[in-house]
């Protein structure tokens, strides 16, 4: 799984895979907008998501980790690689445990 690390300057960057994640994260897991305006994984790779209406959730959602004291957080529509898939699969299994 992949998470999203907060930075000190507000930013946030995707992590490499983590087997066992060992730190605390926030999870945020629901779509606010239009399909087409919700950031994916393949957006954070090449940089293009930050012109998406939902890129705002993903602020929003990094904000308030950090007001929970955490700096890793998970939202479902772009920490997933979802072209793979055996990673969709193994997502949607760890969601249900």
């Amino acid at each position: 799984m992949r998470l999203l690390k907060l930075e000190a300057n507000g930013e946030f960057s995707l992590t490499n895979d983590i087997t066992y994640p060992t730190t605390p994260y926030a999870i945020l897991s629901h779509t606010w907008g239009e399909d087409d305006e919700e950031v994916t994984f393949d957006n954070l790779k090449d940089g293009s998501g930050k012109t998406k209406n939902g890129y705002k959730k993903l602020r929003f959602c990094g904000q308030q980790a950090a007001r929970n004291g955490l700096q890793y957080f998970w939202v479902d529509t772009c920490c997933i690689n979802k072209s793979n898939s055996t990673e969709l699969s193994e997502a949607i299994n760890s969601m249900f445990r």
